[in-house]
């Protein structure tokens, strides 16, 4: 698995309108096992409600918006604080079963396994004496 966007600390795309959007790399943690890998993307403020997972082809995408508390009745005119939008993207092996990610959102940390192809485990063979 491979970190398409490791080097920056931001993101920039431009929007339909033309506008410049900024994303927000959030920290992963990427550990592998004989059976699989899991990843832990910190992402604070995300609700399960903003957050979007995605597999194309051999692509691993993730983005999530934080979501703003504004008192209910009142409209933000003037605020100083940037509501982060987080994006990561991973190539994914080919080894590895796009089909059975199992995803799970707690206290901010987004936990994802990933496990590997029944082709891919090791498996034990057993030896007959005879």
């Amino acid at each position: 698995m491979s970190d398409d966007k490791a080097v920056a600390a931001s993101a920039t795309q431009q929007t339909a309108q033309g506008e410049a959007q900024r994303f927000v790399l959030p920290a992963v943690d990427v550990f592998e096992d004989a059976s699989g890998i899991t990843l832990l993307a910190d992402m604070p403020g995300v609700p399960k409600e903003q957050l979007e997972l995605k597999v194309e082809g051999d692509t691993l995408s993730i983005e999530g918006s934080v979501h703003s508390h504004t008192p209910d009745g009142l409209e933000a005119v003037y605020a100083e604080v940037r509501v982060p939008r987080y994006r990561r993207s991973f190539t994914l092996s080919r080894e590895l079963d796009t089909g059975r990610i199992e995803a799970n959102l707690k206290d901010g940390v987004l936990r994802l396994r990933i496990p590997k192809a029944a082709h891919a485990q090791p498996r034990r063979i057993e030896v007959q004496a005879g």
